[in-house]
């Protein structure tokens, strides 16, 4: 790169940040796969753990977890199939269905838990003071793309 355009510091740093990425997808992945969850499942039933009633309307998820509505149709399919979520009706609006988490949804979320939290999600080779500095640094970078205010 250097050769052919130029130093761009950026590059390297974005080719490290990619890269990184795909490290510590992969590494969460394997360490949830024996739950029968991907790391977007997980944080489908990380949502809704999160949510007051343990529900949440599958356009609200797509929104929190920045995804499309086809990839949450798609996730949501496969939680509910493994006997993880349930679809049911809103209360009040007949054209929005809600996601829930289930018993076997909230145990399997708990075990993965457990399983990431004890690789650090992947996290090796930083101190925790490296760690707060690394979310400082991207923090910054999602804030000036806009990402969220704060």
């Amino acid at each position: 790169w250097k050769q052919r355009w130029g130093a761009v510091p950026s590059m390297a740093a974005i080719t490290s940040i990619m890269r990184a990425q795909q490290i510590l997808l992969a590494e969460v992945d394997a360490v949830v796969k024996p739950y029968g969850l991907t790391f977007a499942r997980y944080e489908a039933l990380v949502l809704l753990t999160f949510s007051s009633r343990g529900s949440l309307p599958m356009r609200v998820m797509g929104e929190r977890l920045q995804l499309l509505p086809t990839s949450v149709t798609n996730i949501v399919d496969r939680l509910e199939a493994d006997g993880m979520v349930k679809r049911i009706p809103h209360a009040t609006d007949r054209r929005t269905t809600l996601a829930e988490i289930t018993e076997v949804g909230r145990q399997r979320r708990q075990a993965a838990t457990e399983a990431v939290t004890t690789i650090d999600f992947g996290l090796c080779g930083l101190t925790p003071r490296q760690t707060g500095q690394l979310t400082e640094l991207l923090a910054r970078v999602r804030k000036a793309a806009g990402d969220f205010e704060g």
